[in-house]
């Protein structure tokens, strides 16, 4: 019985692109924050994930904190964001590509009385969906619970620096 050889010269070629639109793709509102899904990691086996966020004015992304086992790139699209990495702070207009490599930490926020957009990028994407929809939950809840926050975040592979302060609220 002959077996059929493997082509180790030759690809299979497949058609397996997403192409994600302007206005597409799941969005959640948190408190007055959006985030759309681009694309998923079950899109991309978990490589990559593209989302989409719309700070309103003064909304806080995320407080100081890092990861061990992915990247996150940030690029603005309109507004101007305050990003702070490590000790200083940088305020980044349109255009502006800042990567935050794992172990490296780094928040995000609008200080600014315009509407902040950004694309947010994870490699790998680590099924950040769940975390995001975690956070609507846990943050739709008052009084936030600290601990319920904080396990979320360690699940999703985020560590707060200051675990005093993580909640992304304004004092």
């Amino acid at each position: 019985m002959m077996t059929p050889k493997e082509n180790y010269f030759e690809d299979t070629l497949e058609n397996n692109a997403s192409i994600i639109k302007p206005n597409e793709g799941e969005k959640l509102e948190l408190n007055t924050i959006s985030i759309t899904f681009k694309l998923t990691s079950e899109m991309s086996n978990d490589q990559l994930g593209v989302y989409e966020i719309i700070l309103p004015p003064m909304a806080i992304g995320a407080k100081l904190h890092y990861h061990r086992f992915m990247d996150e790139t940030f690029i603005v699209n309109k507004g101007l964001l305050t990003m702070q990495v490590g000790n200083k702070e940088y305020q980044a207009k349109p255009g502006t590509v800042a990567y935050a490599p794992r172990f490296t930490p780094h928040g995000f926020r609008n200080d600014t009385n315009e509407t902040v957009k950004l694309t947010l990028i994870f490699n790998p994407s680590q099924k950040r969906e769940g975390f995001f929809k975690g956070l609507y939950n846990t943050l739709s809840e008052v009084p936030i619970d600290p601990n319920k926050y904080l396990k979320l975040y360690n699940k999703y592979d985020s560590f707060p620096v200051d675990t005093s302060n993580m909640i992304p609220i304004r004092e």
